[in-house]
């Protein structure tokens, strides 16, 4: 990518903020960097980054090669209309609102009934916020592999990325990776909330359970064995772990688990309708 690529956000939340951190030094410099928010209350975070930032659109928009829109689901017709009087032939766009598919956000960027053909909808994570992400990329069959690898540079800025050719499978990246975190959170809770009833306080607790996680985790990136082998590996037959993972099974945890995604998957599904029609 070049380094004077211009790129622009539409929306300066926290997530354009965290993708913004990383592309700058990496993909761009902070200069070649546009945010378009009509919260003024955050500009001056983007200002202390060397970032202009607008609380509204204007012309220096069509000089940004790539645009992000990182607006909520619900504010994004507004925010494509509002915009895309400024496109240019060889505009990339990228959206990461989740739960609207490329036809409904191609058809409102087009232009006398043409949808827009340079689109790629992705799926990051909020642990993009410290550059540890993983995003889920669908980028429409008309685009050209330039332009994809060109987001996907950008989002590697902010972690790692995992590109479908099925944009239905974003549902499922939305139910594992974009809601997982909190899937995880939830897990550290619990955890902890056990520990405690077993006598140790909290900061105890809270640290046992977070770096059992990153250890568990980084043990499962670096091994060469299946998650399977490792559960297997830790757990001795009549041993503690098997105590406690016969529990697990007594309530179902792995079918809990596949549940809960189909139904963060569904309510994807759900939403590409509601806000598709809006």
């Amino acid at each position: 990518m070049k380094q004077n690529t211009k790129i622009a956000f539409i929306g300066g939340g926290n997530m354009a903020m965290a993708m913004a951190s990383g592309m700058i030094g990496t993909v761009c410099q902070a200069e070649d960097i546009l945010v378009v928010d009509i919260n003024t209350a955050g500009h001056e975070r983007w200002l202390q980054k060397g970032v202009k930032a607008n609380s509204q659109v204007t012309a220096e928009l069509a000089q940004c090669k790539v645009w992000i829109y990182a607006v909520k689901p619900q504010n994004m017709h507004e925010a494509i209309e509002g915009s895309k009087i400024h496109l240019q032939p060889d505009t990339l766009v990228i959206s990461i609102a989740a739960g609207l598919n490329t036809q409904s956000l191609s058809a409102w960027l087009g232009a006398q009934g043409k949808p827009w053909p340079a689109l790629v909808r992705v799926m990051p994570n909020t642990p993009a916020l410290i550059g540890k992400g993983v995003t889920g990329l669908y980028a429409m069959p008309s685009l050209d592999e330039k332009d994809i690898l060109l987001a996907e540079q950008i989002l590697a800025s902010i972690g790692s990325v995992v590109r479908v050719q099925d944009e239905n499978l974003l549902d499922g990246v939305t139910a594992l990776s974009g809601s997982g975190p909190a899937y995880v959170f939830l897990l550290i809770e619990s955890l902890v909330d056990g520990a405690k009833a077993l006598g140790l306080d909290y900061n105890q607790a809270k640290t046992l359970a977070i770096e059992t996680i990153l250890g568990s985790a980084a043990l499962a990136a670096a091994s060469e064995q299946e998650p399977g082998t490792l559960r297997e590996n830790v757990t001795s037959k009549g041993g503690t772990t098997a105590a406690a993972l016969a529990v697990f099974e007594q309530h179902n945890f792995r079918e809990t688990v596949k549940q809960a995604m189909q139904a963060a998957s569904d309510r994807a599904t759900e939403m590409a309708r509601e806000l598709g029609e809006s």
